[in-house]
């Protein structure tokens, strides 16, 4: 039943919906991810990437350390080796367009996520998915946005915190001989003491570990590129020629590579899942558009640099042969492929990598499965206690459990999840590009930093208290109101 679901899933109807949505937005909205490509740099400004919100809000670099926290896992390391392994190097191609396409996805659901959000009682957000269901597409379709709540709670709160414990403990076991239960008694006791601490802990840890681990892992890639460059323009052209199939029958063809590609690539960057726009939510920023820039920013570290990345350590290695696959594969794979290049040394490396971003991971999917259950029961703390004993719990059961069900539960919760997330997209591309067209309008009459005035957007069923403006874009919004009422009386 689970194979024959995953097929049905990710071979047609996932496909045609990431398209549909993908390629869509990224026409309706003028290819918004290459029109701001180079405004999405200006949030790794030193003035953006230090600056803490003055009012007890988290920032727009915040949240997005958070999700690439999310974004930046196994998928990256295990999940493009299994992609090449299964599919061929073609799969690769096809990560980057998911990728591609993907960030209009991104832009589209975090844009609504923020639009959507929701204040809470102690002056934080809370938005997501289940937010914009309910709000954007109306009262009679909250029960979608309570099934979607639930699948997100299944998937990722306890399915892939699961899977990412084993992925660490099995990958620490390998490198450095450490029993599994040891590492999952010891993840287990971290995580904890930063669950407890709510979101804004999680996203002080992730300031720190995110670029940490995003920039070890880019710096091994550059050494391989520097050691390899000659072989690297045919690197590119196997991956180019398998996606079309011009190359011998390498995994299991064109077919294969397809869905490799897109299944593996969507596994990674999460774009069309509705993951991402959980975490979005959370910052303040002055328009929602802003967000969706930044967050489409993060798919493409994810897909396009950090896959890639894995990519090539595999691709220029000696170890690769596609003809005889069947003993190594997933994370063996990469930690071969590293060592080829570099030394023995490169097994830790890999394992090392895996850990942070896995650990990373942890944390991003305890915050969805936590927006879940609050979703579903509002303040209730006694459950919100017992999400977080059951967490720490998995975490630690899951560093020694062989998790080969597990797995293929865990894809049939996720195509389902996007599945309710992709048809909420489609219903609310109007809203998103209304959003949008102000953002636009405002960026063409020279504000270089758009304010979003909540109140022109009533209609839309918008929490006006989440969209209490902050006093310095209260005074440039009145500044500019003026600056226009004195130009317009002069005309």
């Amino acid at each position: 039943m689970l194979e024959f679901l995953n097929d049905l899933l990710w071979g047609k109807v996932l496909i045609a919906l990431l398209i549909t949505v993908g390629v869509g937005f990224t026409v309706a909205s003028r290819f918004v991810q290459f029109r701001y490509f180079g405004r999405m740099f200006r949030i790794l400004s030193a003035s953006q990437a230090f600056q803490r919100d003055q009012h007890g809000h988290l920032s727009s670099f915040q949240a997005l350390l958070l999700s690439i926290a999310g974004r930046v896992g196994g998928g990256n390391i295990a999940g493009v080796a299994v992609a090449i392994t299964l599919g061929g190097p073609g799969a690769v191609f096809w990560m980057w367009v998911v990728g591609l396409m993907g960030m209009a996805t991104s832009f589209l659901e975090c844009t609504l996520a923020q639009t959507y959000k929701q204040s809470e009682a102690d002056g934080t957000y809370r938005g997501g998915p289940a937010y914009y269901i309910a709000r954007g597409l109306g009262s009679k379709w909250r029960w979608m946005a309570a099934v979607y709540s639930l699948l997100l709670l299944v998937t990722f709160g306890f399915g892939f915190t699961t899977l990412q414990s084993y992925a660490v403990a099995t990958s620490v076991g390998d490198a450095f001989g450490v029993p599994v239960l040891y590492t999952g008694i010891a993840l287990a006791a971290i995580v904890a003491a930063i669950i407890f601490g709510g979101v804004k802990r999680i996203a002080r840890v992730s300031e720190v570990l995110v670029p940490i681990m995003a920039a070890g892992y880019l710096i091994i890639t550059a050494i391989v590129l520097v050691m390899n460059i000659e072989r690297i323009p045919d690197a590119i052209t196997l991956i180019v020629k398998s996606a079309f199939g011009l190359e011998p029958m390498i995994g299991g063809g064109i077919g294969a590579a397809i869905l490799m590609g897109v299944k593996r690539g969507l596994f990674s960057n999460e774009a069309g899942l509705g993951s991402a726009p959980n975490v979005a939510a959370v910052a303040y920023v002055p328009h929602p558009a802003n967000q969706g820039v930044v967050q489409a920013f993060s798919v493409f570290i994810d897909t396009i640099i950090i896959c890639s990345s894995t990519a090539f350590i595999i691709l220029l290695s000696g170890i690769y042969d596609p003809s005889n696959m069947a003993d190594v594969g997933g994370v063996a794979l990469t930690q071969s492929a590293l060592a080829d290049h570099v030394g023995d040394w490169g097994r830790s490396f890999v394992s090392i990598a895996l850990l942070l971003f896995g650990f990373s991971t942890i944390l991003y999917n305890y915050y969805l499965g936590e927006n879940s259950v609050d979703f579903l029961s509002t303040a209730n703390r006694p459950l919100a206690h017992a999400f977080r004993i059951a967490v720490i719990g998995l975490v630690c059961w899951g560093a020694t459990t062989d998790l080969g069900t597990v797995f293929g539960f865990a894809d049939v919760t996720m195509g389902l999840l996007a599945l309710v997330n992709l048809i909420a997209l489609i219903g609310l591309f109007k809203p998103g590009l209304r959003i949008l067209k102000d953002f636009d309008r405002q960026i063409a009459e020279g504000n270089e930093q758009p304010i979003f005035e909540a109140r022109k957007f009533k209609d839309m069923n918008i929490d006006l208290k989440a969209w209490d403006l902050e006093p310095e874009d209260v005074e440039r919004l009145r500044a500019r109101n003026e600056a226009a009422g004195t130009l317009q009386s002069q005309t």
